[in-house]
């Protein structure tokens, strides 16, 4: 926090005069109390020496009142965090067979769908959101949107599929993002008002994009991605004597199918955020996969801003002056 006139907080040099007086006063109270003979007279005055501490609340409540009201007429300022006007996020998210297995409760898809629809929640109202997923191919499943029903309703319609390209898949978004705020100016720092997060749970095997050049691609446009590695190292499928895949403990008998592993690649996701300016998480658990998307649904599409803070410091003076004049009536204390 900065001040516009940080000269005006000289004035805070009344609080210690205050303070001196009300010592002075105090002090005179009791040499006064000591010319009295008459000893009835002089015991209670002494008993009303020693009241409790609680006579001193009017006064340091009264003082606060004029610390922040020197503060306020110093201007203070601060640096807020505020929704982008115009911002758009676009939920990036592997639907490869890789997404049926159960090592994350009760489905890596199904933790995914969960977690999506409570970042819809957390998200400003006016930011647009979109939904890509990606496989063999990505699709663009819902266009950025303030309508979150229609989010919702294409977050239920993800379905697993095939391979993974986060490559490709971020092509797709970066380009999407690019479309939604083509019109809107960039940040300070040279950012679009737009950021992709990516959800994968394994490493590439499809696609014409490598995921680096898909995140040079996103930096090239000033787009931010914000990773997440879903899933257990010991995360397993299943597949029967036909090829079809199945989630780990479900399918066919022990006899007719082999299990084989699907490891997330936290690394190259990593690397994807690093590219871009953005955050990773890694996610092992459903309750860790709601608590990445709550976080960044709460602070993805903010950015921050220098503001003039005076009307906080007045308010918070006339609230302390308020209760000093209760406390001294309460306590039948008498400011100085």
């Amino acid at each position: 926090m900065s001040f516009a006139s940080p000269l005006v907080l000289l004035a805070l040099l009344i609080v210690p005069a205050m303070l001196a007086l009300a010592w002075w006063l105090e002090r005179r109270r009791v040499r006064y109390a000591v010319a009295f003979t008459n000893l009835d007279l002089l015991a209670s005055v002494a008993e009303q020496h020693r009241r409790p501490w609680r006579r001193w609340i009017p006064l340091a409540l009264f003082l606060l009142a004029l610390v922040a009201a020197s503060a306020a007429l110093a201007r203070p300022r601060a640096t807020l965090s505020v929704p982008s006007n115009r911002a758009t996020v676009v939920l990036l998210v592997d639907v490869s067979g890789s997404m049926r297995a159960n090592d994350v409760k009760p489905t890596r898809l199904g933790a995914a769908q969960h977690a999506m629809a409570a970042f819809a929640d957390r998200v400003p109202k006016n930011v647009k959101v979109g939904l890509v997923s990606f496989s063999t191919g990505p699709n663009v499943l819902v266009p950025p949107t303030v309508d979150r029903d229609q989010l919702q309703e294409g977050i239920q319609l993800l379905v697993p599929d095939a391979g993974t390209a986060i490559g490709d898949g971020l092509d797709v978004a970066v380009r999407v993002v690019k479309a939604s705020v083509q019109d809107a100016p960039r940040g300070k720092d040279g950012k679009l008002p737009g950021a992709i997060v990516l959800l994968s749970d394994g490493a590439q095997t499809r696609g014409l994009l490598t995921p680096l050049q898909g995140a040079d691609r996103a930096r090239s446009a000033g787009i931010r991605v914000f990773t997440i590695a879903l899933g257990t190292n010991h995360g397993t499928l299943g597949f029967g004597p036909f090829g079809g895949g199945y989630g780990f403990g479900g399918g066919f008998g022990q006899g007719s199918r082999q299990r084989f592993p699907v490891r997330p690649d936290p690394v190259t996701l990593a690397a994807i955020a690093r590219e871009t300016d953005g955050r990773t998480y890694r996610a092992s658990t459903a309750s860790k996969v709601d608590a990445v998307y709550k976080q960044l649904g709460a602070s993805i599409a903010h950015h921050n801003v220098r503001r003039e803070i005076s009307s906080w410091f007045t308010g918070a003076a006339a609230l302390l002056l308020l209760g000093s004049l209760g406390a001294a009536r309460a306590t039948g204390a008498r400011l100085p």
